[in-house]
């Protein structure tokens, strides 16, 4: 399977592909002319890193789940190592999600008190 037709098959772009290899997640060999081809297994572990990204994990986080990438991450039972990264990342999480929380309380209430209490929303 070539690039493209990976990218398709995943939802993804070429350039994603490109950057999961380069990051050792996937593989792939080289035809003579150069273009990247993919074994068919290749589009199961790439729905498994899309599905680790979307849940918050990191590229770096999603090494840890490599000898599990060709099967079905989501409901295979999870590994202490795993749920250890998982954890580590919610509360990495966590902690941006108040920072951010504070500095938009911060940010409304000098509005408030510049505007006499009337925000107008800019959306």
């Amino acid at each position: 399977m070539r690039i493209g037709d990976l990218a398709k098959a995943t939802g993804t772009t070429a350039r994603a592909l490109r950057h999961y290899e380069q990051s050792g997640l996937i593989s792939s060999e080289r035809t003579t002319n150069g273009y990247r081809v993919y074994d068919e297994r290749t589009a199961v572990r790439v729905r498994n890193i899309r599905y680790l990204l979307t849940a918050g994990l990191t590229l770096d986080d999603v090494r840890v789940f490599l000898p599990c990438l060709d099967a079905d991450v989501a409901t295979a039972p999870p590994s202490a190592r795993g749920l250890r990264v998982a954890s580590e990342r919610l509360a990495v999480l966590n902690e941006r999600i108040a920072a951010q929380t504070e500095a938009r309380d911060r940010l409304e209430a000098a509005l408030r008190q510049k505007t006499g209490g009337r925000i107008r929303s800019v959306a």
